[in-house]
């Protein structure tokens, strides 16, 4: 369950991002907002745009918390366990495919 951790810190930075740059986490504020902004940000030594990169950042969450390729290895060793578990891992992955997809 260590990968699903690299999701979640995704999350906090891609939220966090989002908050230093727009001033509000709201889809409709950030959408409308978005086109206007032209900042770069560095990142481990490298420039970037920002939306660039929180966008990265948002995409780290849906593939850790959907146990894609690359952060996938916490799902077989979690659906090894009892039945109310396994449920609730899938219902979890399924929420998260709905909701970052």
């Amino acid at each position: 369950m260590e990968l699903n951790r690299v999701g979640d810190f995704g999350l906090a930075l891609g939220i966090f991002g989002c908050f230093t740059l727009f001033q509000t986490v709201d889809f409709s504020t950030i959408f409308a907002r978005a086109s206007a902004l032209r900042n770069e940000w560095i990142f481990c030594n490298m420039r970037f745009n920002a939306i660039t990169l929180i966008c990265i950042l948002l995409f780290i969450v849906a593939v850790g918390k959907s146990a894609q390729i690359g952060l996938h290895t916490w799902l077989p060793d979690a659906m090894e366990g009892p039945i109310p578990v396994f449920a609730l891992i899938h219902a979890a992955t399924i929420w998260s495919l709905l909701v970052f997809s």
